[in-house]
């Protein structure tokens, strides 16, 4: 039984994950039915839109005291949207907290390398939430509902 049989017969749902030049893994999500891209990072701790896209994903947000950080030594700051539904592939989650951010020196950098922006971040709040699986050699990931 291959991994994917077993994972499948276990409730998990499969979604395909594409390479790209960064060496990240772009996935195609839906963030309040809106389609978009974003990279699968497992070393941030929350799932971020781009600021710049709020109205794009219907967004309401108020501001937070939360300041995100990244590999570089600056805080930046945040807004958080409450109560939104995020679909990756069929596995899909409500009532969901997303981070807004500017995400311009990630795309700056993205740019750099010939790879094409992305409109946020895949955290490790849902790949926890999802019980996730990651077949980096097949490019999947898995993730079930409770």
């Amino acid at each position: 039984m291959s991994l994917s049989e077993f994972l499948l017969n276990k409730s998990y749902f499969k979604i395909k994950m594409h390479p790209i030049a960064s060496n990240h893994f772009k996935i195609i999500s839906k963030i309040n039915g809106v389609k978009g891209v974003f990279i699968l990072d497992t070393g941030a701790s929350t799932t971020f839109i781009d600021l710049k896209l709020k109205e794009k994903f219907k967004l309401t947000s108020h501001p937070s005291i939360v300041k995100a950080r990244g590999a570089g030594p600056d805080k930046i700051d945040t807004l958080l949207s409450k109560n939104n539904t995020l679909s990756i592939g069929k596995w899909v989650k409500t009532r969901f907290p997303i981070a807004l951010i500017d995400l311009s020196y990630v795309n700056d950098a993205f740019e750099s390398i010939n790879s094409s922006a992305v409109d946020g971040i895949i955290g490790a709040d849902i790949l926890k939430k999802g019980f996730a699986i990651i077949d980096y050699e097949k490019r999947y990931l898995y993730l079930k509902h409770k």
